[in-house]
């Protein structure tokens, strides 16, 4: 059984060994896989992991032993997956790995912007303390967090852990999902709108999916009704975002300050709008990536290969491929 990894160094830059998906077969592991050289490294592989290399129908078209296509990755649109079902190839994810390492992050990102822990330590490096005539100073105002109001956009594992956190920090929850849920019965949460949890909270924190409707829908329209002292947290998809008009509306002073770990385009452009936005925070999407989580996943990935081997596969993502195979 040949496995070909095309992209693998964010999942193990070192740390975090291939063993346990190596020991299901002939593993060929590629820490990155240009576009031109995909069809030669995936060329005779049975199984093919990708994280962020995209496999189009073209080049699913012209690898006929290609048995199964493992995505290093909740997100899965990289991969054409309606072509890949027609070729009778499953393709499958891993739906959950990065939960508490993600919420962490954006709570992370949001204490950033009340408390700008980095910009004061800057300063006190660079000798800010020692010519200050007072015991104490900032740089920047200073936000509690308690009472506020923290909205969540997508209210999933990731979404209901960031708000557990928000609430440990005395936050009131709101929250809008397009599909009604229940509430948590750890969790008290306020089910509104998305016009209103834009224009009452005092933090928004995307965590849904990117779809074909709801691309750039953080543009004008909303970050217009928030109020100017919220703030804006992304950890889920940069194109969920208008980066353009955010820019703007951070410029214009429509909101106190965004935090991002995520772009429209990764790597970060040149040109991104973003860059030079006044108090706008830039992780580069690395809020998955602990150790913990990087190990959860790899785990994950080879618990996929072990269930395709053995005639059950899990977590297949088109479920079109069995008719197309037979």
């Amino acid at each position: 059984m040949k496995i070909v990894v095309l992209d693998g160094y964010t999942l193990n830059p070192g740390d975090n060994p291939w063993d346990e998906v190596a020991a299901l077969g002939d593993l060929t592991a590629y820490d990155r896989t240009a576009p031109g050289e995909i069809m030669a490294r995936a060329a005779g592989a049975e199984i093919v992991l990708t994280n962020k290399t995209p496999l189009r129908d073209e080049t699913l078209s012209r690898l006929p032993g290609l048995r199964l296509i493992a995505v290093l990755a909740t997100g899965h649109n990289v991969v054409d997956a309606a072509a890949a079902g027609r070729y009778g190839i499953p393709v499958v994810n891993v739906p959950e790995y990065g939960t508490a390492s993600v919420a962490q992050h954006a709570i992370a990102l949001l204490l950033e912007l009340t408390n700008w822990v980095g910009r004061h330590a800057e300063a006190v490096r660079q000798g800010e303390w020692l010519r200050s005539p007072d015991f104490s100073f900032t740089r920047t105002p200073l936000v509690e967090l308690a009472g506020k109001r923290f909205g969540v956009v997508g209210f999933g594992r990731i979404g209901r852990q960031t708000a557990r956190i928000a609430r440990a920090l005395g936050m009131e929850i709101v929250a809008y999902t397009p599909r009604p849920q229940e509430t948590p019965p750890d969790l008290p949460v306020t089910w509104v709108g998305l016009p209103e949890l834009f224009a009452t909270a005092d933090a928004v924190s995307l965590h849904c999916p990117l779809t074909a409707g709801n691309e750039g829908f953080v543009g004008t329209g909303l970050l217009s009704a928030m109020k100017p002292s919220a703030f804006l947290i992304n950890t889920a998809r940069g194109a969920l975002v208008n980066e353009e008009e955010l820019a703007a509306a951070l410029r214009e002073g429509k909101l106190a300050g965004a935090a991002l770990d995520v772009l429209a385009h990764e790597p970060q452009r040149p040109d991104t709008p973003l860059a030079t936005a006044p108090n706008c925070l830039i992780t580069p999407h690395n809020a998955w990536a602990t150790r913990e989580a990087r190990q959860r996943l790899m785990a994950a990935t080879a618990a996929n290969i072990r269930a395709f081997l053995a005639g059950e596969p899990v977590n297949v993502v088109n479920g079109g491929w069995l008719q197309a195979k037979g």
